[in-house]
Order: C-alpha cells, then structure tokens, then sequence
C-alpha cells in the first residue's frame, strides 16, 4: 500500500494560514492531499493587511530551499529585497557595514509578511484539492470527541458546512465543530489549538517572556532616499536596547523599536508625544529625521511582546500535530522564526515518503526538529544581546575578522555560526549551536594570543582548528 494511500484517507485539517500554514497547504496539495486551511482573518487577497504587528522578515537559506521545494520561489522573487550586511548607526550618526557573510550570494533577504502569505495563499488555493475558510475562529481541539470547534465571523445563524455538525453545547449559534482527525495547528505563537490541548493535560507549555517588549514604526520613503542604504538591515544599538529598519519595495523602512517594557529607559516612561520624541533625539537623532510620523506611529501601533515557546509533546498520537510557532515561537533577533517554520513544513514533506500513518510520522518529525528548535530559540537569545551591544565591541570586531580569515583558509571546518545558521541549511540548527561553542572558544584562544602587530597566529589557528573541529559533512 502507498503511504497516500492510508495518510490521504480522511481530509487534512490545517489550523491557521499564515506563512507555515499556507505553505504546508501548497506541499502537500501537490501530493495530491485533500486539505481545509482554516483561518481567523479575512481573506488577505481581499484586505488589507493588519498594520503595527509586521516585524518584518528576513528570508535565509532555509527559507528559500523550502519555498523551492514547493515551486514557489518564483512568485517570491519580486518581493525581496537584498540585505549584504548590518549597517551600525552609532550615537554621532556615523556608520560602519558589518557583512553577513564573504561570498556574493551570503546575503539574507527583507520580505513583507502580507506580500509574502498573500503569494503562498494563492500558491495553495490554485490546487484543487484545498479548501479556504478565512474568518473562522478557532475554539480549540477536544480530543475526547475527536472535534474541533470554530466560531465564524459575523455569522447570525447556525453554521453549517459538509462533513460537520453544530455543537449540541454551543452557547454562540456562529459556533461549530469538524473532525478532528488529523489537524496540523500552525496558528502561531498564541495558538488557540495549544491552549485547548494545555487546558486537557493532553500537552505541557512554557512561555518565557522577555522583559522587553517591541513597537513597529516607519521611516518614510522620501526621508529615506539616499540617506539609507536599500541593501542593509540598518541598526541602531544602545546597550540596554535598540532601534531596527529593513527595506520595503516601495522605498520606506519599516522599523522596529525594542526597549525594556519598564524602568529608566523604557515604553513606560514615553507617555506621550513629547517624551517619545525626546528620546528618540537623544538616542536616535538620525533615524529621528527620517521619521515625520514617529509619534504618530507610536501612539497608533500596539505593544507587542516577545517570548520563547516551549511545548511538550509536540503531537498527540496521531491526532494532532503542532508545527512553527505554534509548536516553537522563538524571539526575533536572528531572524530565523519564519525560516524554521519553513523548514518545519520542509521536513514534514519529506517524511511523507516513508510513512503510512500519521502517528509515526507525527513522532518522527517531533523528534527530528525538537532538538533544531532547542538550539535556535538558545541562539536567536544570544543575537538580542548581540545586535543591541556586542556589534559596538571592538573586541567582536575582530574576532569576527578573525573568524572570516579562518573560514577562508579552513573552509571545510571553520565556518562561523552565523553563516551556518543563514547559508547553510545543510548543517542543523543543533548542530551549528555545537559547532559554534567551539569555535567561540578558538577565536577567544586566537584573539588572546595575536602578536604585537595584531596578527593572528596562523600555525595556532591551524593547530587548534584541526584538533578541534572535524571536517563538516
């Protein structure tokens, strides 16, 4: 029997069509699945986007591969803006790139969110065999009675679709239910099917938020033009906090403030218009000219929070299946939330190629990506301290100087973490968290020992290199 034969049995719930729901959907649309992608939001190729809440993304080489996998790149392409390096503001204003990467293509790439699901959503609804339900809430899993429950949008009647029954318990008459078996929940980091499945002891979850929380603003196109550089992610670190901006097609740069959510330096203390526009000319006087809507902005956007996800199981025998954020949210400072969701949907469709039923398929994926998003919730921690601090440092400067020079002379051992996590989705998440302490420890021992002039000893760093790190496979 062929594993579609037994997978493909009963059509495939998909909880949420965001960027992993929507590509799941367009994956195994193309095996020929027969898929309901629910979603609480309006129809995205209908309306416009939700404002204040974007971050925008930046897409690597995980992302990429996934997105060719399911034959959708080229519609992407259009959408990308290439990002060569960090551009540092310091204080004065003056500033210094700080390359991703030494080859030509190492360069990640900014993407709106609601372009990018927009493309996905009509990649998934050009294949027959997926259904869209946009405006439906979702209430949550019940595993004792194999349901999902849902809540339509503006309903005023008793929904009622093919294959599902009105709730006998519904207090709402918008309300409804579905089979169950099997749903893959890839409704994001707040995921209502989590928190149902929390709710029963059927799974156990951890938030970890950070004490700092995020606000979206914007830097105008006009402002921008040739003031900023289009082909960087610009940052502005402060020690304690910091201000980001990626580029959009249209010129502008939507940016992100990251600051304590209290104390001396903090969203409490900018009450209004007049505090948010001081602190931004104290700590961003430059990025502050470009902004003739800050406070504006500031008063209009949400607060939004940052926190790591941390589930266990991830399935439910061979229920339920929670994927991306849902199973793994992870802050947003290596830039890698979206990429391991796509790598997520990625995995999951190879798998496919040896299973039968979807338990065994649940539990294999479950233990194939738990240890890979272990390893890049620890990293995307470290990049926040990174990115709003250590970028200052000189000592950084140059044992990332150093560790360029090592990967050129020892390309098959030494390759720098941030490369393996960006450039090479070859090399696990988990792996590249293994490699990279050990390599931390090489540049310290190189840094240390540099002669009078400043050199790094090459003999040391062949020695070291060799005895330490194996050749990557």
């Amino acid at each position: 029997m062929s594993s579609s034969a037994t997978l493909q049995e009963h059509p495939l719930n998909i909880v949420g069509a965001g960027l992993a729901g929507a590509l799941l959907a367009v994956l195994l649309a193309r095996r020929g699945f027969q898929i309901n992608l629910y979603d609480r939001r309006p129809d995205p190729r209908t309306t416009a986007a939700e404002g204040g809440r974007s971050i925008n993304l930046a897409l690597a080489a995980r992302g990429i591969r996934a997105l060719e996998r399911a034959g959708v790149m080229d519609d992407i392409r259009p959408l990308l803006i290439p990002m060569r390096g960090r551009m540092v503001h310091d204080l004065s204003g003056a500033t210094t790139l700080q390359p991703y990467g030494q080859r030509e293509h190492e360069v990640i790439y900014s993407v709106g969110r609601a372009a990018l699901n927009r493309v996905l959503i009509e990649a998934a609804a050009r294949h027959d065999t997926v259904s869209l339900h946009f405006d439906q809430t979702c209430l949550g899993a019940n595993l004792e009675r194999n349901v999902l429950r849902f809540r339509t949008a503006g309903s005023t009647a008793p929904a009622h679709k093919p294959g599902t029954t009105n709730s006998p318990s519904a207090t709402h008459l918008d309300e409804y239910e579905t089979p169950l078996t099997p749903t893959i929940a890839t409704d994001g980091a707040g995921s209502a099917v989590r928190v149902s499945l929390t709710a029963a002891n059927h799974v156990v979850t951890r938030e970890d938020w950070l004490d700092h929380d995020y606000k979206e603003l914007t830097i105008a196109a006009h402002a921008a033009r040739n003031v900023l550089d289009t082909n960087a992610l610009h940052i502005w670190p402060r020690g304690g906090f910091m201000l980001i901006a990626l580029p959009n097609t249209d010129g502008s740069f939507t940016a992100t403030l990251f600051l304590a959510r209290t104390g001396p330096n903090s969203f409490a203390t900018l009450t209004d218009a007049t505090t948010v526009a001081a602190f931004f000319q104290r700590e961003f006087p430059d990025a502050l000219a470009l902004m003739p809507n800050l406070t504006r902005d500031f008063a209009a956007n949400p607060q939004g929070q940052l926190g790591t996800v941390h589930l266990t199981p991830w399935h439910v025998g061979g229920s339920v299946l929670l994927l991306g954020d849902a199973a793994h949210a992870i802050v947003p400072f290596h830039g890698q939330g979206m990429n391991a969701a796509f790598e997520d949907c990625s995995v999951l469709d190879s798998l496919l190629d040896r299973h039968t039923r979807w338990e065994p398929l649940f539990a294999e994926f479950s233990a194939s990506r738990r240890p890979n998003a272990a390893a890049i919730a620890a990293m995307a921690l470290e990049n926040y301290t990174e990115m709003r601090d250590t970028v200052l440092d000189a000592g950084f400067v140059r044992r990332k100087a150093i560790a360029m020079d090592l990967e050129r002379r020892f390309p098959d051992r030494f390759i720098p973490r941030y490369s393996m996590v960006m450039f090479h989705p070859e090399i696990p998440y988990a792996e590249a968290l293994r490699r990279g302490s050990i390599q931390a420890e090489i540049l310290a021992e190189l840094d240390k020992n540099r002669d009078p002039r400043g050199n790094t000893d090459i003999a040391l760093a062949q020695q070291v290199v060799a005895a330490r790190l194996d050749p990557i496979q």
